[in-house]
């Protein structure tokens, strides 16, 4: 495309904003973006702002979301105007831990209130480009799909396709693991806007303070930026997305499924050499991109509705099980029919992890009025349903209500020496603030095929 052309076409996008944008991606898969930041605009920056969480963390700038917000529209002008005369600065994040359901602890960087209004920002406009590029088994951080899409999709297809085996693939430590480099290589295929770039560069190498101590982060992406989860997606689906399909295309003789959620991702296969043959490449594939799939919890399992009887025929025992989403997929039987099904459980893990943090939360509220506990357990325990509560998955429902409830109870008992907390009395507790469970989702094909009819 000549110099004249490219510019013809940009002012053409841009008179149609974020429309124009999304509608020229659509239509030319390999046009660069040579002019977006424009789109970077006050009344953008501004909405960016409302659209953040009130309530979060601050970053190493010690500036809430209440604060900003005095003032906020002067605020918006002078970071507009930094933003375009290149004076913009991003700050480092700032790292803290979470514990995660293993006993480890997972870094975040919590970024500068700013930082998170620009990239929220750009994400927004970045979007309008990728969505129109990025594949239908990518569910993770995409508008209009949830992880219940995903979770969805893979029962889906595990029911209607031949699958005989599971790879349950992890790579390890994905978002600390990108490479600067190739990530920019792979954003410049569809980018060509010098400030956004840079602008995605900064953020990159802003490094991230700990304990006041700054540290420079050369590979990486930190995990709780506002524009990370766009930049993951960004390069699995050149690196993982992309070359699944070519791969499926020129390898595959029988069925093979993927879905991925983020950097979790399960793929299904009807053989078991094909199943092989492709992990072996796909650890090749990672390494070209300085990806490494986890050695422990990278698995290749027998799995599918041939999966008991072939392993009851070879003496190995009952069919492995998986974890995908917080979820533990197991083989199973519809009750009546005795048709293959694909059961789904709360990971045991999640779920211990999700009890003890609500104990140690009920500790520090043992002084509390009961009425007021109740009622946050009860917000506890519905939001807990809310992603839990999938059908087959009751038992593990009963179970978390019932360990819900002797923590309170023992946290009423630690009030007093002389505590007359019987469980008798304290039913009448239970039955006020915990809700029964109940199934919340339909079935996997039922809403499969409701958003993707036949």
């Amino acid at each position: 495309m000549d110099e004249h052309t490219s510019r013809t076409q940009d002012r053409e996008i841009a008179s149609r904003g974020l429309q124009g944008v999304r509608e020229a991606a659509q239509r030319d898969k390999g046009l660069r973006f040579t002019t977006l930041l424009h789109h970077v605009n006050e009344s953008r920056l501004l909405e960016s702002f409302y659209l953040l969480k009130k309530q979060a963390a601050p970053g190493v700038d010690r500036v809430t979301w209440g604060e900003y917000e005095e003032g906020v529209e002067a605020r918006i002008t002078d970071l507009h105007d930094r933003i375009h005369r290149g004076a913009y600065r991003a700050q480092p994040s700032r790292r803290v831990y979470i514990p995660k359901p293993d006993g480890r602890e997972r870094p975040l960087g919590i970024a500068a209130l700013e930082d998170k209004i620009v990239q929220q920002a750009v994400a927004e406009v970045l979007n309008q480009i990728y969505e129109g590029d990025f594949l239908g088994f990518s569910y993770g951080f995409r508008p209009g799909r949830s992880a219940h899409n995903a979770l969805d999709s893979l029962s889906a297809a595990i029911m209607t396709k031949k699958v005989n085996w599971i790879l349950d693939a992890d790579i390890k430590g994905f978002f600390d693991a990108i490479s600067h480099e190739k990530l920019m290589a792979l954003i410049e295929l569809r980018i060509a806007d010098r400030r956004i770039l840079r602008l995605i560069g900064k953020w990159l190498t802003a490094g991230v303070s700990e304990d006041g101590e700054w540290s420079e982060t050369k590979v990486g992406t930190p995990q709780g930026a506002v524009i990370s989860p766009l930049l993951a997606n960004i390069y699995l689906h050149y690196v993982l997305d992309q070359w699944v399909m070519e791969w499926r295309r020129v390898h595959a003789k029988g069925d093979v499924v993927i879905v991925r959620c983020a950097d979790d991702f399960v793929l299904g296969f009807q053989h078991r050499h094909e199943a092989e043959s492709f992990l072996k490449q796909l650890r090749e594939r990672m390494a070209e991109y300085e990806l490494e799939l986890h050695p422990e919890k990278t698995r290749l399992i027998e799995f599918g509705r041939f999966a008991e009887g072939n392993r009851k025929r070879d003496g190995a025992g009952k069919p492995e099980t998986f974890n995908f989403l917080g979820f533990t997929h197991i083989c199973s039987t519809i009750h009546k029919s005795g048709k293959f099904t694909v059961k789904r459980k709360t990971v045991g893990k999640r779920m211990t992890a999700k009890l003890h943090d609500v104990a140690a939360k009920l500790r520090r509220r043992i002084n509390d009025p009961i009425e007021q506990t109740g009622d946050w357990l009860k917000q506890v325990e519905r939001g807990y349903f809310n992603y839990h509560a999938v059908p087959g998955n009751l038992k593990r429902l009963y179970a978390f209500r019932r360990e819900i409830a002797r923590h309170w109870l023992s946290t009423l008992r630690r009030r007093s020496q002389r505590s007359r907390w019987t469980w008798e009395r304290f039913q009448t507790l239970i039955d006020r603030y915990l809700p029964e469970p109940e199934i919340l989702h339909p079935y996997p094909l039922e809403r499969f095929y409701a958003k993707y009819p036949r």
